[in-house]
């Protein structure tokens, strides 16, 4: 239970890299902040997580380690869920034995129009958007490696900016976690985009390339260039402008950060399945809805989809 009545509860949905990166982060705060853990469930009760980073190593044991969440004690201020946006996985239904009146949920993942169907399910319920900028993966069980960026945008689905928000905005501050908020969350969403559409599928169809071998050939920056400026023709047909120099800023970025596996390859290196619908397909399906031609991301998304079957067979 809560240590005061003024303490923030956090209760943390996924423990993979991502999740176990900012939520070890957040607990560095006045925060209180347990985990919902699925695979890793006996070694995150029994020894925590912890973080190789290189901005120093850290540990992560949680106020509490559940493995659902009729477990869970009380009712989270916070819900901060960093599952992989997949059709499987039915969020409503992980989280919905402890919604309270006022819980928000932060939704920490990749892709376009993921937060539609959970707003759906709780409409009464504060809806904040969050996308991560960061290069970590977890390495084994209860381990995650961080060695790139590590700074989060927050604000309220469909737009807004909470004093929840603005709440949750000061804890990562306070955790040392560069933090903006924005008006737009969409905005911010599709910026990210960008460098998910391209770098992600790339990634894996290019015999598990890394991100600075992605941009080592005149042919892999063409088509990376050519990727982005699809998502960013969807993105203005939705009223959300990419400029011309963010795609350039996400190419030179890769040159400049550490060698990482993208969280696409991660997965389909380890036989999981990919955010193919959450990075590609749902945005393909706006940009039908709204005659914008993509034929970069149709090829590269019925490529992925082979593969995830012939994986997965």
């Amino acid at each position: 239970m809560k240590e005061s009545k003024n303490q923030i509860d956090i209760l943390l949905v996924g423990t993979g890299a991502v999740g176990s990166y900012f939520g070890g982060k957040l607990a560095q705060t006045t925060a209180r902040v347990s985990a919902l853990c699925r695979s890793d469930f006996d070694v995150v009760k029994s020894k925590g997580i912890k973080i190789e980073s290189y901005k120093g190593d850290f540990d992560f044991k949680p106020a509490e380690t559940v493995n659902n969440a009729q477990d869970y004690t009380g009712q989270p201020d916070y819900i901060m869920v960093c599952l992989k946006a997949l059709p499987e996985v039915n969020l409503a239904e992980i989280i919905r034995p402890v919604m309270g009146a006022d819980t928000a949920i932060v939704l920490v993942q990749n892709g376009i129009e993921i937060e539609a169907g959970i707003a759906k399910a709780f409409p009464k319920n504060e809806i904040i958007s969050a996308i991560a900028f960061i290069a970590v993966s977890r390495i084994e069980l209860g381990v995650a490696r961080h060695t790139g960026s590590g700074m989060i945008n927050l604000g309220n689905y469909p737009n807004g900016i909470s004093p929840k928000t603005k709440k949750l905005a000061d804890l990562f501050t306070e955790a040392e976690v560069p933090c903006k908020t924005f008006e737009n969350i969409a905005a911010s969403r599709w910026r990210k985009m960008i460098w998910n559409a391209s770098f992600n599928p790339i990634s894996v169809l290019g015999g598990g390339a890394d991100s600075k071998q992605m941009v080592e050939t005149p042919e892999s920056v063409k088509l990376v260039r050519d990727i982005m400026n699809e998502v960013a023709a969807i993105a203005k047909s939705t009223g959300n402008e990419v400029p011309e120099e963010e795609i350039e800023k996400a190419i030179t970025g890769n040159r400049k950060m550490r060698p990482f596996k993208t969280s696409m390859l991660v997965d389909y290196e380890a036989g999981r399945p990919m955010e193919i619908d959450a990075i590609l397909g749902n945005a393909i399906t706006i940009a039908k809805k709204n005659g914008i031609p993509t034929p970069y991301m149709e090829s590269l998304y019925s490529l992925l989809k082979l593969h995830e079957v012939t994986q997965l067979s």
